[in-house]
C-alpha cells in the first residue's frame, strides 16, 4: 500500500535464496524463525551483500537491540508497532543507504557452499577449492540458476558464447573436473546432478 514491491520469505532459508535470486533494497528480518532464526540468517546476508536490514522483532530487550546494531543492523522496530512507524522508518533508511547493494556472494547453507563472485572463490565445507576461469564460469551460472537445472543450451552461452557440440564436449569435461575437485573433499553427494536430455543442476540441499 506504500508503493514498494515486497517479496515474502517463510524462514532464513527460503529468505536467502530469494536475496540470491531477487536482490532486494532493504530486508525486514524477524528474530524468531523456523529452521534458521534471524541472527543466522543475518550473519548470512552479511556474508552477501552489504544491504540494508531493519528486524522487526517481539523481542525487546535492550541488550538484543545493541547486540543487533553492533553488528551491523540499519534499525530495530519492536512488535506491536504502527504501521506508519515502519514506513517511515524504511524511507529513513533507504534515504542513507543510497543506491542498491550488489550480492557478492552466493551462500548455500545446507551444503555449506559460499560462492565469491567478485573474487571468484569457492569455499566447500570449509576447505578453498582453486578453479580455473572457465570452471568458475560453469559454476557461476549453475549457482545464479540454483536449484533450477541450467539447460545445456545456457550453459554454453554463458561459457563458451555459443551452443555447439564442441562447446557441449568442453562443458561436459569441465563438470567432469568439478565433481572431482568436490569429490576430494566429500563424496557423500553429488553437488552437481546430471538430468538427462535437460541440463545440469546445483544440489543445494542434502
Amino acid at each position: 500500500m506504500a508503493g514498494y514491491d515486497v517479496l515474502s520469505a517463510l524462514n532464513g532459508r527460503d529468505a536467502l535464496k530469494k536475496v540470491k535470486d531477487a536482490p532486494p533494497d532493504m530486508i525486514l528480518l524477524d528474530l524468531m524463525m523456523p529452521e534458521m532464526d534471524g541472527w543466522e540468517t543475518l550473519r548470512y546476508i552479511r556474508e552477501m551483500s552489504q544491504v540494508p536490514v531493519i528486524i522487526v522483532s517481539a523481542i525487546g530487550a535492550k541488550e538484543e537491540i545493541v547486540r543487533a546494531l553492533d553488528i551491523g543492523v540499519d534499525d530495530y522496530l519492536t512488535k506491536p508497532f504502527f504501521n506508519a512507524e515502519v514506513i517511515a522508518r524504511i524511507r529513513a533508511v533507504l534515504r542513507r543507504a543510497g543506491k542498491t547493494q550488489e550480492i557478492s556472494r552466493l551462500i548455500f547453507p545446507q551444503v555449506n557452499l559460499t560462492i565469491d563472485m567478485a573474487t571468484q572463490e569457492i569455499v566447500f565445507q570449509g576447505k578453498h577449492i582453486h578453479l580455473t576461469p572457465k570452471e568458475f564460469a560453469v559454476m557461476s551460472v549453475l549457482a545464479k540458476h540454483a536449484p533450477a537445472i541450467v539447460s545445456y543450451n545456457k550453459i554454453s552461452q554463458a561459457v563458451w558464447g555459443e551452443d555447439s557440440e564442441d562447446a557441449r564436449k568442453r562443458t561436459k569435461y569441465l563438470i567432469y573436473l568439478l565433481r572431482r575437485k568436490f569429490e576430494t573433499i566429500t563424496s557423500e553427494y553429488d553437488l552437481i546432478l546430471n538430468i538427462d536430455r535437460l541440463g545440469y543442476k546445483l544440489q543445494t540441499e542434502k
